[in-house]
């Protein structure tokens, strides 16, 4: 399987993997001040945007996020993760960490119970499709102070239904606590204040990674857009 991606700047590497039900272009509010420093490479998650559909497990989104790093020849990068794409990190920076140089971990945790939620998501998802869902994802993604989800709704739902049921398929199965505390990488999470997604069970957990620190942002769980000046100068100073 090849991720789709797109690829710019040049200087450091910096890997970005979005959340559940969005594309590459969650990154579009960083991606031009990111890329004045850092080689930008933002990706599909299998099933999202136009990657083919795939695993079913964190580690084996993970090993394709890997295999993209070695078809374009990165040996050693930072990565950028927001929810499920956060948990993709948290997997590759204990497992691989020889390849992390720095981890920043948004909006995400070690584990988002109950699993039985997550398997009824994916169930309403294959009979119905992805806006069957649409207006309880929008809630959790912004405050109600943020007036310009539109184009955001219409990125969700056009997420081909197997491919969103597949990775909530992942979240349901991972619990990456155990791994914390191998995560060898310093790492900067970044949180909402107003996040609905991650609580304070996270947080305490994600204080297990012994060299992280914690940047709290006034925002539900996609951080980066309702914020997005403030959250860009975060990753550009971990």
């Amino acid at each position: 399987m090849r991720l789709h991606h797109l690829v710019a700047g040049d200087g450091p590497p910096l890997l970005l993997a979005g959340s559940l039900g969005t594309t590459h272009r969650l990154w579009d509010p960083q991606v031009a001040a990111l890329a004045e420093r850092h080689r930008i490479v933002r990706y599909d998650h299998p099933g999202h945007g136009a990657s083919p559909c795939g695993p079913r497990t964190i580690e084996c989104l993970a090993r394709q996020a890997l295999a993209l790093a070695d078809e374009l020849e990165l040996e050693r990068f930072t990565f950028c993760g927001l929810s499920l794409g956060g948990m993709v990190g948290m997997w590759l920076a204990a497992h691989e960490p020889l390849r992390i140089q720095r981890l920043v971990l948004c909006s995400t945790a070690p584990r988002l119970p109950p699993r039985e939620g997550w398997l009824e998501r994916a169930a309403t998802v294959r009979e119905h499709g992805v806006e069957a869902v649409a207006d309880a994802v929008i809630g959790r993604w912004f405050t109600r102070r943020f007036h310009d989800s539109a184009s955001w709704r219409a990125m969700l739902v056009s997420t081909p239904r197997e491919g969103y049921a597949r990775c909530c398929e992942a979240i349901a199965d991972v619990d990456l606590r155990p791994e914390l505390a191998h995560i060898e990488a310093p790492t900067l999470v970044v949180l909402g204040r107003e996040d609905p997604v991650v609580g304070d069970a996270a947080r305490r957990e994600l204080r297990s990674i012994p060299d992280m620190r914690i940047v709290d942002l006034p925002a539900a769980h996609l951080a980066n857009v309702e914020q997005p000046r403030a959250f860009t100068e975060a990753v550009l100073a971990a």
